[in-house]
């Protein structure tokens, strides 16, 4: 091999010199193979250089392998190795075959570092993008968590969000390879990990026990903003320990500031999404997302062929309320009220405050007339009982018009206008009643 490569100056060289025969197996490496793939020259002489490369890159590797041997001269051709260490490698490669000693010479240059940062602008551009595209929170952790899988192992991935107002975590988004439950929100208390990462703002790499008692990396990093730390972004490995490494932190760390960046601008987003469309004394739909709702459920409504039922609701002498026991008094009543109207109906169906005393019941899928009326009856029978208000109990009576998709109207206009004509003729015939619309009003 001496008269192929001059050794003492290839050993000198950054790059590692590389000579491997027809079928791939090395001949001669340089001692910046070492430095490079983690592997002294001697473990790899004879072994074939294929087994070596990435999985996912051997079948091109051996394709750009074939190409140089028909006489093409290779440069800048990349792929991707294994370490020795199990890391991965980035390399350029340039390459000829000699023929007439029959063998391929290679110098191959560690790109690494460089594939790193790429890696890192890219995915700091994505995660900003996401924040944009995502339609909620959950989606923009979705697509996080897809980014950094992309250079850090994150098959159990999760993200933790602090609740001020309770001091406890909550898990929006939780992803575990064994199909492990979402973990119940936690108080925010003692000296676990979380409470390092959240409370401390700290990034934290531990070794813990899964619930089958094998050990696995921690790794914990908290999502920090301006305005303090909104929750921590985690990595678990199952039964690996020290599969994270401190490079693997400070990947993270630079990441999860434009992670928590995105989650704020995505929180902020929500709240203004929700002020735009919740009344912000009841938490209830305002008018404005109860007629999209209306007009969404008509169309499965014709679609479907079902039936659809409006409940118009006033509240009886609400306004002597107001007048003798204060608009406090009156906030309160009213926010009993969205609450137990909200436990008559069905997850499905909408709750809507259109204004003042006025709500709104819109009952979907319904297959008879009577489903209409027994879901204002059960209103009737929730409201007998009084509310209590901090010192004092209220009795608050309900007037409820009804109005029927079809036959009352085919536009959520007419069928609005007839189940509030409909409560107007319960309150004139003396209130507490339900009353259906007419066919010809």
């Amino acid at each position: 091999m001496h008269s192929l490569a001059s050794i003492n100056i290839v050993d000198l060289l950054l790059d590692a010199v590389c000579i491997v025969d027809p079928e791939g197996r090395y001949l001669y490496v340089s001692q910046a193979y070492e430095r490079i793939f983690g592997y002294d020259p001697q473990e790899v002489l004879g072994r074939r250089m294929i087994e070596l490369v990435h999985p996912d890159d051997r079948e091109r590797t051996l394709a750009a392998a074939r190409n140089i041997m028909a006489g093409h001269l290779q440069l800048h051709f990349e792929n991707r190795y294994i370490r020795k260490d199990g890391q991965v490698a980035h390399i350029r490669w340039t390459a000829r075959w000699l023929p007439e000693q029959q063998v391929r010479l290679a110098v191959a240059h560690d790109i690494t570092e460089r594939k790193h940062t790429e890696s890192l602008q890219a995915a700091l551009y994505a995660i900003s993008e996401a924040a944009q595209a995502a339609e909620d929170l959950e989606s923009l952790f979705a697509r996080i968590h897809q980014i950094i899988g992309g250079f850090v192992s994150a098959e159990n991935f999760c993200v933790a969000l602090h609740d001020p107002h309770n001091d406890r975590l909550e898990f929006p988004y939780h992803v575990d390879k064994r199909d492990a439950p979402r973990p119940a929100p936690i108080a925010l208390s003692g000296s676990g990990p979380y409470e390092e990462v959240v409370r401390h703002g700290r990034t934290l790499l531990c070794t813990q026990n899964a619930e089958d008692g094998a050990p696995g990396d921690w790794l914990g990093v908290p999502l920090q903003t301006q305005g303090g730390v909104l929750g921590a972004l985690v990595l678990r490995s199952h039964g690996l320990p020290s599969q994270y490494t401190e490079r693997d932190k400070e990947l993270l760390q630079y990441v999860c500031t434009q992670v928590a960046s995105a989650v704020e601008r995505r929180q902020m987003r929500e709240r203004l999404e929700r002020l735009a469309q919740y009344d912000q004394l009841t938490q209830l739909p305002n008018r404005q997302l109860f007629l999209d709702r209306l007009r969404a459920a008509l169309a499965r409504a014709r679609r479907e062929q079902t039936l659809l039922s409006l409940l118009f609701i006033d509240l009886d002498r609400f306004k002597e309320v107001n007048d003798t026991l204060g608009h406090a008094t009156g906030d309160q009543l009213l926010q009993g009220v969205a609450q137990r109207l909200r436990g008559c109906v069905r997850a499905s169906d909408t709750v809507a405050r259109l204004g003042g005393d006025e709500f709104v019941v819109l009952v979907e899928n319904g297959r008879t007339r009577d489903h209409a009326t027994t879901v204002a009856s059960k209103i009737l029978d929730a409201f007998a009982l009084p509310f209590d208000l901090q010192e004092r109990s209220l009795h608050m009576r309900p007037s409820i018009g009804v109005a029927l998709y079809p036959e009352h109207g085919q536009e959520e206009h007419h069928l609005l206008s007839h189940a509030d004509a409909a409560m107007y003729q319960s309150k004139k015939n003396g209130g507490n009643r339900v009353m259906t619309a007419s066919t010809g009003s």
